[in-house]
């Protein structure tokens, strides 16, 4: 069920794009709000929902689901984790996780690129590829961050090396949930 939603030219099929997007953005919201006692620190299950979206709608859908999530943040809904408590909207993103939340179209956009390509066919193929596009949140969110502290503070201590072990965990789910998936659907 690899989404096309540059393909959704009849008002019925552009609908049903913008109506899965949309409930895509919600088990985003839904994901942000879940914390599970982890270590070193807690963790959402933001990025295994963001990477299942990915695998299963493709590319572009996945990443129309992560832009209306994004939109729903700025303008002010409490979607993101820790919202309304650590502000809401613009001011939020503004702040050191707002590189984070932009990698995750980036991620979205990878993890559906390598579910049109197979990748999550086998268990083999999709943890490496649920790896690569986890990894990829890093880079917006650690290069906005340096940005945001300064780049004189211990970023890398800060903003990834906590999350490593939490985003491996929850890569392995992600492939795993995309396996089973692509089997059901080929039975």
């Amino acid at each position: 069920m690899s989404g096309n939603f540059a393909a959704a030219t009849t008002p019925r099929s552009l609908a049903r794009s913008l109506a899965i997007a949309l409930a895509g953005s919600l088990l985003l919201t839904a994901s942000a709000k879940v914390s599970v006692p982890f270590y070193p620190v807690p963790m959402t299950m933001q990025t295994m929902a963001l990477l299942v979206l990915g695998f299963t709608l493709g590319p572009r859908l996945a990443a129309a689901a992560v832009a209306a999530y994004l939109l729903q943040g700025a303008a002010g809904l409490p979607v993101f984790a820790d919202t309304p408590a650590k502000g809401i909207g613009l001011a939020y993103m503004m702040g050191p996780t707002g590189g984070f939340l932009l990698g995750f179209l980036a991620s979205a956009w990878l993890a559906g690129v390598f579910a049109e390509r197979g990748w999550t066919r086998s268990l083999w193929q999709a943890i490496p590829a649920s790896l690569v596009a986890q990894a990829v949140v890093f880079v917006p969110g650690l290069l906005w961050l340096g940005a945001v502290i300064g780049f004189d503070r211990p970023i890398l201590a800060l903003g990834l090396y906590p999350f490593v072990i939490g985003g491996i965990v929850k890569s392995v789910l992600a492939a795993a949930i995309a396996v089973a998936l692509v089997r059901t659907r080929t039975r």
